[in-house]
């Protein structure tokens, strides 16, 4: 038995040694091509599908190796710590805004890109990249509600409306059914929004208003849940989620595929909402920029764009990609919100340090309280 557990520690320890640098190029080893015809991709994960990656390597006679990362902030810190290599990020809006006020960013040549044209004039010249000199749009999410149909339905309780994650005379009903993502930023953005503020807004009346709100309706809420809820809400054990558009797009399509006795339903609140949109970007220490405006252009072609909305639900900036793209899913205002609904969603910005310090203080006073 001992020797038993010398051995599990010393695994344990094996495992816990020096991990290898960060650089991608040092790292990788390409199996079908050499390492100067590899693109390097960092990208949140399953955000390509597998028909489209293989398509793409056919395409260029070249190996796509992916890096993975689970939100801006890890990305920003990997690149901060000296990873580079990547040819092609895909970072949220704000996050392309800190990218090009840092340098970190190769502008586009968009001789190269003709299928640029497809994508819709309103993600266009956005405030983070005036003219999309560093930036392609390439998908985007709603942070909105998901509800099981059949028991709001059966409660009487709305839909439509962020009130009912933060009214006591709803949630009277939905007591410890009710998850709201852990992120300080969307929570909060979701009691600015109903509370008729701009998710922008870090003055502290705001600020502090929406702290309010929110610790009035901490006590009926299950959990601050930003990992599990699609599956809490798929079996049923949660009746309302504020979660993502396309998380709500797989929590339904797993419990149709189960066979479950309720349907899951998505909507964006009257208030309006966050869309967080998703962008292409070249970083400045990529090799091989020929191939990263290839691969761009690659995934600007309607068919090749339409193959992840119809995998995972995702929004999508690209006008050529809508008739590839599976009516249920293209007729789904949750998911492509008409232009009348896109005027009541916001982008997050940036805050600068003294407001995410204020953000940071109120954010502790609500999970401790």
């Amino acid at each position: 038995m001992r020797w038993l557990i010398i051995c599990a520690l010393a695994a344990c320890l094996a495992g816990c040694g020096p991990k290898p640098a960060s650089d991608p190029v040092a790292q990788a080893a390409p199996s079908t091509a050499g390492s100067g015809d590899t693109l390097y991709l960092y990208n949140w994960n399953n955000y390509i599908s597998e028909q489209t990656f293989k398509r793409f390597e056919a395409h260029c006679g070249c190996t796509l190796a992916q890096d993975y990362y689970s939100d801006n902030e890890e990305m920003l810190a990997k690149l901060a710590a000296g990873a580079s290599g990547y040819d092609v990020l895909v970072p949220t809006g704000n996050t392309v805004e800190a990218l090009i006020k840092s340098g970190q960013l190769r502008p586009l040549d968009k001789s190269a890109l003709p299928h640029l044209k497809n994508i819709k004039p309103e993600y266009l010249n956005t405030w983070y990249d005036p003219g999309n000199r560093y930036s392609v749009p390439y998908a985007y999410s709603v942070t909105l509600l998901g509800y099981n149909v059949e028991k709001m339905r059966e409660l009487a309780l709305p839909t439509d409306t962020w009130a009912v994650i933060f009214e006591p005379k709803y949630l009277e009903k939905l007591r410890n059914k009710v998850t709201v993502l852990d992120s300080q930023r969307e929570l909060t953005a979701a009691a600015l929004k109903y509370l008729g503020y701009s998710v922008n807004d870090a003055s502290e009346s705001a600020l502090k208003a929406a702290r309010d709100l929110i610790l009035r309706a901490k006590p009926y809420w299950a959990a601050f849940n930003a990992s599990s809820y699609i599956k809490e809400l798929t079996v049923g054990n949660i009746w309302l989620a504020h979660g993502y558009s396309n998380d709500m797009y797989q929590a339904q399509q797993d419990a149709a595929r189960a066979g479950r006795s309720f349907t899951i339903g998505y909507s964006i609140p009257k208030e309006g909402a966050v869309i967080a949109v998703d962008n292409m970007v070249l970083h400045k220490s990529g090799r091989r920029p020929d191939l990263a405006h290839k691969f761009l252009d690659f995934m600007l072609d309607g068919a090749n764009s339409s193959e992840l909305t119809n995998q995972i639900g995702a929004g999508n900036p690209n006008a050529d990609a809508m008739r590839y793209v599976k009516p249920e899913i293209a007729s789904n205002s949750a998911i492509f919100p008409d232009r009348a609904a896109l005027q009541h969603l916001e982008m997050m910005r940036d805050l600068n340090r003294a407001q995410r310090r204020m953000l940071a203080r109120m954010w502790i006073e609500i999970k401790v309280r």
